[in-house]
């Protein structure tokens, strides 16, 4: 048979084989990349500013877009790009448009290959691939030339940070003044990385991140237009994941499709709650918020269970206890701001069960269960198996809950009798130095004994327990009349001390107690060694005020050495001594032990010591409760009475 007549085999046609590039899948990201300023969410500062600086035909030469990933740094450059170039003849009897514009009815002359990032006069440079001098000179050379197709040579260079600093510099005088027919757009997402030679040069936008509502709303139109069911629910878990970002919602709503199934009565798409937690490996949020109150209650078996029922269905530890300290802040927010229960990515639960706890909690309980979950996180990420550091984590907040609060461990060290585990305080007023009220601090930082429990399950001392009354406090007494400012006697150092802070004036106390290393003192004349960090001024100030205060002449002179040291120095010798009797303490000794890297963080006395009388004719308008106002409810340490 002649090879002509031989017969062609030809490949069977098969339905579907073919598939036309029309029909091919694209993520969601691109497929609704905004293409108008319209098509922006949640930037409406950005747009309302660039479309008056367009209508007046203010444009600046250089703009740079800062802001997290996804948020539309690189998609406004390249709307701006468009809007620079527009060009639509006229048509239809529609007229043309041939200048810069905000308003683009429609594709123009140059806009699909703009869109498409292959328009000859709009170049788009990633910075992170060129970083050199060479890229930016080579983008200098070509900045010379005018565009060839359309009006203006745009330059758009994303993650501008990258360059380096010879890039930046080579990059300087163009920036400063480029020809007429050049705009450069920077896009990145650390703008303080940005020279602040190159950010005086450009006009700032920095771009918001998208509030939960307003995602929430962009997602349900796009499941809208996709056919796509989705829970109300799971949008608020897409949205709080994404974190404002645009980009990450989208890929997340993308993935969440693809693992959903069908819907089996309408048979479209569905996307539920539960399915894009365990995709994302969170936890249901009522769980999460039955872990939280186990926990607060003291009720360990139970929520090491629960920590186990949760890793088991796929969530993951760090995640798990991520979310714990992310209600803690939630139900924080709802205690100092009640109006944070308006968040719609809040679900109805969070605002019941986080509105209970906000009212049964306090603002130390809560801000030192932040910090254990916080330093628990780091310590989850770091161990070699992840769900044993969690589940320590959970033993470190109930043990810290089983201890009462300071106040409810004094009555009851106070109620035991003598011999049956801690001695009994001395009587006021007693030779004996008074016991003092211990803060200690888990792993150097968080404070171990936190009552976190306290508020949850701690019951008042029983009435029947015999408790030791606290020295009432002497009964007011008619202050006699000011006497005259020379009355005022001043029988050491530390009653100037005393006077300057009587008198309000915290320059001269603060200068007294850290800058003077006391020589020589008194009546009328004092001696003092300064500091290397004192302030020569120190001496005249305080001989100045002294005979405002006084009505007496007092000199006051500094000497070369022999000072002793200042009353700072004092206090804090007298702390570091206090805190090594409290810690001989057997009490203290045990709590210590118990708690393993817990340290001694201030020591208190449970007795005020009563002003000196002879400055109490020295306190103007003075009443016996008054306060100075930058040492209210703090000691000499800094730490206030919250921390004990």
């Amino acid at each position: 048979m002649p090879p002509s007549e031989l017969p062609v085999r030809r490949p069977a046609k098969r339905e579907g084989a073919r598939v036309s590039l029309d029909n091919t899948y694209r993520v969601l990201a691109r497929k609704y990349r905004p293409t108008h300023f319209d098509d922006l969410i949640g930037q409406e500062a950005l747009v309302r500013t660039l479309s008056n600086a367009f209508e007046l035909n203010r444009i600046h030469q250089a703009y740079l877009l800062s802001g997290v990933r996804g948020v539309g740094k690189t998609t406004t450059a390249r709307i701006m790009a468009r809007a620079l170039n527009y060009h639509r003849p006229a048509a239809d009897g529609a007229p043309g448009i041939d200048a810069p514009t905000i308003r683009m009815p429609g594709l123009g002359t140059h806009c699909q290959a703009i869109i498409e990032s292959r328009h000859v006069d709009v170049v788009e440079m990633d910075a992170a691939s060129h970083t050199g001098i060479d890229d930016v000179r080579e983008l200098i050379e070509g900045s010379r030339y005018r565009p060839v197709m359309a009006r203006t040579k745009v330059y758009i260079i994303d993650e501008v940070h990258m360059l380096s600093k010879a890039a930046f510099n080579g990059l300087l005088k163009t920036l400063e003044e480029p020809p007429d027919h050049v705009k450069f757009l920077f896009a990145t997402t650390e703008v303080d990385k940005v020279p602040v030679t190159v950010r005086s040069r450009c006009q700032r936008f920095d771009l918001r991140r998208v509030e939960a509502d307003v995602m929430m709303a962009h997602l349900q139109s796009i499941c809208t237009r996709e056919g796509v069911e989705i829970d109300a629910e799971a949008l608020v878990v897409i949205a709080r994941a994404a974190e404002g970002s645009v980009r990450d919602a989208l890929s997340l709503l993308d993935q969440a499709i693809a693992h959903g199934a069908a819907h089996a009565a309408t048979g479209r798409p569905h996307v539920g709650a539960d399915g894009v937690r365990a995709m994302l490996g969170l936890a249901d949020r009522a769980r999460i918020i039955d872990l939280f109150e186990a926990v607060m209650g003291g009720r360990l078996p139970e929520a090491m269970t629960g920590l186990k029922l949760l890793h088991d269905s796929g969530a993951d530890p760090g995640h798990l206890v991520s979310d714990l300290a992310d209600f803690v802040h939630l139900v924080t927010r709802l205690k100092l701001v009640p109006d944070a229960a308006k968040d719609p990515a809040l679900t109805e639960e969070e605002r019941r069960r986080g509105g209970a706890f906000a009212a049964a909690l306090s603002l130390p309980v809560l801000t030192r269960t932040w910090q254990l979950l916080v330093k628990g996180l780091a310590d989850v990420k770091d161990a070699p198996r992840p769900l044993q550091a969690a589940d320590m984590v959970l033993v470190r907040l109930a043990c810290a809950a089983d201890l009462p609060t300071p106040d409810e461990a004094l009555k009851r060290l106070m109620a035991l009798p003598a011999g049956e585990g801690a001695p009994m305080l001395p009587p006021p007023g007693g030779g004996a130095r008074p016991p003092a009220m211990v803060g200690s601090a888990a792993g150097g930082g968080s404070a171990a004994a936190v009552a976190v429990g306290s508020a949850l399950r701690h019951a008042p001392v029983p009435q029947g327990v015999p408790v030791a009354a606290a020295a009432p406090r002497p009964a007011a007494t008619p202050q006699p009349a000011a006497a005259p400012q020379s009355a005022v006697r001043l029988d050491g150092f530390a009653d100037v001390v005393a006077l300057a802070q009587a008198r309000r004036d915290i320059q001269l106390k603060l200068a007294l107690e850290r800058d003077v290393r006391l020589v020589r003192f008194e009546e009328g004349r004092i001696e003092f060694e300064l500091a290397p960090e004192g302030s020569p001024a120190t001496a005249a100030n305080l001989s100045r005020r002294l005979a405002e205060w006084t009505g007496l002449r007092w000199m006051v002179s500094v000497v070369s050495g022999g000072g002793a040291p200042t009353l700072r120095e004092q206090a804090d010798t007298k702390a570091r001594e206090e805190k090594d009797d409290v810690a001989a303490d057997p009490t203290v000794r045990m709590l210590l032990d118990t708690f393993p890297g817990s340290v001694i963080v201030a020591v208190r006395s449970l007795i005020e010591a009563a002003p000196p009388p002879s400055l109490a004719a020295a306190v103007p308008d003075a009443g016996p409760d008054d306060e100075v106002g930058y040492d209210a409810g703090f000691g000499d340490d800094g730490f206030s009475d919250d921390d004990l």
